[in-house]
């Protein structure tokens, strides 16, 4: 079903008139067919796997995501640059058909005809997490609790706050909504029972910070390829190629290789090798640095990644029964995309707020800069400023007819307000991945002994060691 609504809306996408369509097609159907498809692919490597394949499973899903990272950039911008982007769409089509025609040779995972669509549990999530997620992702629009200059505020406060806020007490209700339906025998949409396993938390706990740290990477590097070096978008392509290939390797070779490594242990070194591509990439990025200076980190946090994904679908799933897979899909689904969605925040905020305050800084300073022009600056650039590169920036210049050596300074401090910037965000993701060594302690040792029999029928984990 999840393949079908995917494919319908690249289809709807690809033939779109006008921009509704196109948001449609690709933002409700295809965000809907990907919501049902990663959950039940967790489901379905766990009633096709034994527990000691799945973590070669998982990591060989993971390895179709790094070819995928290594091959859509270079396809979308070949296909933007000499076709059409519709032309990807339209290919998009004939890959679902391909895999509809392929899972045939998969097991179904058996599902309950009985269970009830818990409506009241997925509106309260919906509007929970997306009202939370909504100011997040605004945040460097609105500011996070002070709001910008000439931005909106409610009682004083930016509605990023309220919006942290207001989804925190709808996911409240909603546990607690949840709580209050499996206590009268209903069928709620997430069985609180399912965290008090330490595999799941712990394993849904680094899926949050892997891609909360992910998607900050991925959120600054194109950035620097793309706006500061100016790069077309299929060199960008090329330039994130060895974060790809590491990924392929760490994630399935590391299943293979060491089939009993201990999954905190490999966990581990996977958050030591992002921390080390994040420092090694801020310690390249400078005025004068070129774009072969991502090779090596992006190379580093590739295997980083790799590692994490080669054992964390297996940790989630292996102290709760392989009926539940779905349900732990849809968590580990729910985890990562807070995670995604929280680091490119994060990571942009960062970015902006440093880099209008270098900015002004720089401007105010600048002795070629007359007085008038500081004022004013000092006024514009409070709000916060866009990340603009130096062709873009001289051309808004030339247009507001700034004078010719006033432009130029402005956009050599420009120039180094955004190195700032960019420093700032990976430093800000330095940390984050300091303290996500920290949480792999919460990684279970081994996942060997998987789910056993409980009361009642129920099966619980054994220790993890």
């Amino acid at each position: 079903m999840g393949c079908v609504i995917y494919g319908a809306g690249s289809l709807v996408t690809g033939l779109a008139p006008n921009l509704a369509v196109l948001l449609l097609g690709w933002s409700l159907l295809e965000g809907l067919g990907a919501a049902l498809i990663m959950p039940a692919v967790v489901a379905l490597v766990a009633a096709n796997f034994t527990q000691r394949d799945r973590p070669r499973a998982y990591g060989t899903v993971a390895a179709a995501g790094a070819v995928a990272v290594a091959v859509g950039p270079l396809v979308g911008g070949a296909t933007t640059t000499y076709l059409s982007w519709r032309v990807v769409f339209f290919a998009e089509v004939v890959v679902v058909a391909l895999v509809l025609v392929l899972s045939r040779a998969v097991a179904d995972v058996p599902g309950d005809r009985t269970a009830r669509l818990d409506l009241v549990g997925t509106v309260l999530s919906v509007l929970g997490l997306g009202t939370a997620v909504l100011g997040v992702l605004r945040s460097s629009e609105w500011g996070w609790v002070a709001p910008k200059p000439g931005g909106p505020e409610l009682l004083g406060l930016s509605p990023t706050f309220w919006c942290l806020v207001v989804g925190a007490l709808v996911v409240w209700v909603f546990l607690r909504w949840e709580a209050l339906l499996a206590r009268r025998g209903g069928d709620p949409l997430v069985r609180l029972e399912l965290f008090t396993h330490p595999e799941l938390t712990g394993g849904l706990l680094m899926f949050f910070l892997q891609f909360l740290l992910q998607a900050g990477i991925f959120f600054v590097v194109p950035l620097y390829l793309s706006v500061v070096l100016e790069l077309p978008a299929l060199d960008t392509g090329l330039r994130i190629l060895p974060l790809s290939v590491t990924l392929l390797l760490a994630a399935a070779g590391i299943p293979r290789l060491w089939p009993q490594a201990s999954p905190r242990r490999v966990v581990r070194v996977g958050v030591a090798l992002l921390l080390l591509g994040i420092l090694v990439l801020m310690s390249g990025i400078r005025l004068d640095s070129s774009a072969a200076v991502v090779a090596v980190p992006l190379s580093l946090v590739g295997l980083g990644v790799g590692a994490l994904s080669s054992q964390l679908g297996a940790v989630t799933v292996s102290g709760v029964p392989t009926e539940q897979g779905g349900e732990v899909g849809g968590l580990q689904n729910t985890a990562t995309n807070l995670g995604a969605s929280l680091g490119t925040a994060l990571a942009g905020s960062v970015l902006i707020a440093v880099l209008s305050a270098t900015l002004a800084a720089g401007v105010q300073d600048n002795p070629d800069v007359p007085q008038a022009v500081r004022d004013r600056a000092g006024v514009e650039l409070a709000a916060g400023v866009p990340f603009l590169s130096d062709t873009a920036l001289e051309q808004a210049l030339a247009d507001a007819e700034v004078a010719e050596g006033t432009a130029r300074a402005v956009v050599a401090e420009n120039r180094a307000a955004r190195v700032e910037g960019l420093d700032a965000a990976l430093a800000t993701l330095a940390l984050v991945a300091v303290g996500a060594l920290f949480a792999t302690g919460r990684v279970p040792v081994t996942t060997g002994g998987g789910p056993v029999p409980g009361p009642a029928g129920r099966r619980r984990s054994t220790p993890a060691g």
